[in-house]
């Protein structure tokens, strides 16, 4: 379990995947809970397929910055392997990353100038930084939900077993910034991405 009230995640994927949304909710449940929360975002090249990184910091009293340093998240949430491996030093000792079972394919890799790196390469990263990994059938549980593009909440669903404030906080956080014809849908989700992490 990570320390609620003091907490620092990193979140990383590809343009497309709901990342900042992801974040947006992360940092309304830290407010729920009468945290201070800053928030800060990368999204340069996101809409043609680039890296999407987020930082979301809780604390009791008072956050002096946005950003996340080298070694201090607690929880790295990966909506893509790739991104997983590359911003792995992100991790603190200790820490865990929750990563979707998800490869999304750069260009230099389809152009034949780059190499996919294998699942054991990012085993390898996180067990020489002494983290967990938790992996997670993002889209495939997302897909059962009723629509792939649920992944995001299924993710959060997986971090929010990770910490130990009240289901219904984030629920709450989540029909705030999900459209109301697809709360159910949004709501197994949640479910299948908690059940997920034992």
């Amino acid at each position: 379990m990570v320390q609620d009230d003091t907490a620092n995640f990193v979140l990383v994927g590809v343009g497309g995947q709901g990342t900042l949304l992801a974040s947006n909710i992360l940092a309304d449940v830290g407010l729920a809970a009468g945290l201070d929360v800053k928030k800060s975002e990368v999204h340069g090249m996101s809409q043609r397929g680039g890296s999407v990184v987020s930082h979301v910091r809780w604390h009791p009293e008072c956050v002096s910055s946005p950003l996340v340093g080298l070694g201090e998240a607690d929880i790295l949430l990966a909506f893509e392997k790739l991104e997983a491996l590359r911003f792995a030093e992100f991790l603190k000792p200790g820490g865990t990353a929750v990563v979707n079972e998800m490869q999304i394919v750069p260009i230099t890799v389809s152009a034949g100038t780059g190499v996919y790196p294998e699942d054991a390469d990012l085993d390898r990263a996180l067990a020489a930084l002494g983290a967990r990994e938790i992996r997670v059938q993002g889209e495939r549980l997302a897909q059962e939900a009723g629509n792939v593009k649920a992944a995001n909440v299924v993710l959060l669903g997986a971090v929010s077993r990770l910490l130990t404030l009240p289901e219904e906080v984030w629920w709450t956080c989540l029909e705030q910034r999900v459209p109301k014809k697809f709360l159910e849908l949004n709501r197994v989700a949640f479910a299948s991405g908690r059940a997920a992490v034992s």
